[in-house]
């Protein structure tokens, strides 16, 4: 059975998860958040598990996005609902040392009142942006 479309001014907690991180708002993401959480996440070199909003807020904005990464923008973003789960899809533009990069992620997650209980991200990694 579908679910009735959102309206214009509700946002998922999805999305909200995209664009705190691409903000990257430690704060807001960990917020976002059951305690405990049940997150893993694929990246081209590990994998990764976390039941604490802080870990997780740790890897994303610690290890995957440090400080010497400037998350200039939102390129994509959609999300969509699947039978019993929720789909978020974002990609960013990433500037560092290294050069400007894109990073794409696809997230499926479970929200209960409006937080993330449940997350499985799957990154592209750091990708060389084209022009």
């Amino acid at each position: 059975m579908s679910q009735p479309p959102r309206s214009a001014t509700e946002v998922s907690a999805g999305e909200q998860f995209a664009r705190a991180l691409a903000s990257k708002d430690r704060a807001a993401l960990g917020a976002l958040l059951t305690d405990p959480v049940d997150f893993q996440a694929l990246t081209p070199r590990r994998h990764w598990q976390a039941s604490e909003p802080g870990q997780v807020g740790d890897f994303i904005l610690g290890t995957w996005f440090d400080d010497g990464d400037d998350i200039e923008g939102v390129l994509a973003l959609s999300n969509s609902s699947l039978p019993g789960r929720e789909r978020v899809s974002y990609r960013l533009r990433v500037r560092n040392a290294d050069g400007v990069h894109v990073v794409e992620q696809q997230a499926y997650y479970n929200a209960e009142g409006g937080r993330i209980s449940w997350l499985r991200i799957l990154c592209s990694g750091y990708l060389p942006a084209e022009g």
